[in-house]
């Protein structure tokens, strides 16, 4: 499967993720939903995120040109909220998942969609 088709079928196709896009660990987009485009400085801020989980849980993270409130970061796992939207960020072994959902979808119904995507690119290698 391309990584494009695990954004449109796996991430967006599942109609709890409004936009997403793969990044690479050693930088470029893999893949990307159309009109989620993350600039340099963003894709920089997120791959860097899991290097300082508490730089970003003090500044937040943006996407898109959106700015998300930091609700939860880790080693593998960012969570952001922007009124009643959010953001999820996870990291692979090789890639980083960023998918944003929106109102009326909910947290618990979009980070498993996202997290279990991970879990099985790591599963794979990825």
């Amino acid at each position: 499967m391309s990584w494009q088709a695990y954004v449109d079928t796996n991430l967006v196709g599942s109609g709890k993720v409004s936009k997403a896009a793969i990044l690479g660990q050693a930088g470029g987009v893999w893949a990307t939903s159309p009109g989620f485009a993350l600039s340099a400085e963003e894709q920089a801020a997120i791959l860097k995120a899991f290097d300082s989980p508490d730089a970003v849980q003090a500044s937040g993270i943006r996407a898109a040109g959106d700015k998300y409130f930091t609700l939860v970061a880790g080693e593998r796992s960012v969570y952001g909220k922007k009124q009643a939207d959010g953001i999820i960020i996870v990291k692979t072994k090789q890639a980083i998942l960023v998918a944003v959902y929106q109102a009326p979808i909910q947290a618990p119904e979009a980070t498993p969609v996202v997290e279990n995507l991970a879990d099985y690119l790591i599963g794979v290698g990825y």
